[in-house]
Order: structure tokens, then C-alpha cells, then sequence
């Protein structure tokens, strides 16, 4: 069950890895984002705001890194299987969701709108936070 979650993560941190690869493919070619879905379209106004940029590095680009560091841990974890690596992932996907509730709040309250690609990666973040989660409280009770 522990390394289904662990399979989990790694699926989940892929999809994630590929939103925040368009979403930085986006920035660095300043094409517009495709984002009619479900009458989210505020991806474009989202992606033009003041707030795309952190300490002069874009967001997708630390989703990009975040992302690829949370498949790389979840990767050794199935090979490995160790506790540090399952911490580290725990202790990841907590920075991971509180960068998504800050982010989507700056969008609901400030940018009122919402970005679709922006709305997955928080989700892709919250369901890599309860797996982590699940993972060692599965460890604790074998």
C-alpha cells in the first residue's frame, strides 16, 4: 500500500512537472496561454500580473524545480525505502501546499480570477501533501 502512494506521487509529480513546463515554456516564449476551460480563462491575466515573479525568478519555474525535486525524492523512495527520503517528501509538500493556498489567494483576491493550470498545480499539490502524509503513517503502524 506504501509504494502505491509512493507510485501515486511520482504520477502526480509528473503531471505537475508538465503544467509548470508549459506554464514556463509560456513565460520564456510570451505565446498566450489556451485556457477556455470551464470558464476559467483567467490563465492570460493571471500570467501577465506583478506577481508571476518571485525574487526575479518566475512561479513556473519553481513549480518546475519543485515539482522535479518531488519526482526525484518519490523515485529514490521506491528504490530505496527510506524514512529521510518520506520526511523530506512530507516536509516539501508542505512548502509545495502553502505556496498554492498563497498563490490562489492572490488570485481570488486580488487578481479575482482564476487560472486553470494555476488550480491543478495547487490540486496536484494538496493530493502530493496527503499522500506524503498517508505514506509514513502507513510506515508507523507496520
Amino acid at each position: 500500500m506504501k509504494r502505491l502512494g509512493v507510485v501515486l506521487i511520482v504520477i502526480f509529480a509528473f503531471c505537475g512537472l508538465s503544467d509548470s513546463l508549459y506554464l514556463a515554456q509560456h513565460e520564456s516564449s510570451g505565446t498566450p496561454l489556451i485556457c477556455n476551460v470551464a470558464n476559467l480563462t483567467g490563465c492570460n491575466t493571471v500570467a501577465a500580473s506583478q506577481y508571476t515573479h518571485l525574487f526575479g525568478i518566475s512561479i513556473a519555474d519553481y513549480g518546475v524545480m519543485f515539482y522535479a525535486f518531488i519526482f526525484v525524492i518519490a523515485a529514490l523512495e521506491l528504490v530505496v525505502f527510506d524514512r529521510l527520503l518520506r520526511r523530506v517528501l512530507q516536509t516539501v509538500s508542505v512548502v509545495g501546499i502553502l505556496a498554492s493556498i498563497y498563490f490562489t489567494c492572490i488570485e481570488i483576491f486580488l487578481l479575482k480570477t482564476f487560472c486553470i493550470y494555476c488550480l491543478a498545480s495547487a490540486l496536484i499539490s494538496l493530493l502530493v501533501f496527503i499522500l506524503a502524509c498517508f505514506i509514513e503513517s502507513i510506515k508507523k503502524r507496520v
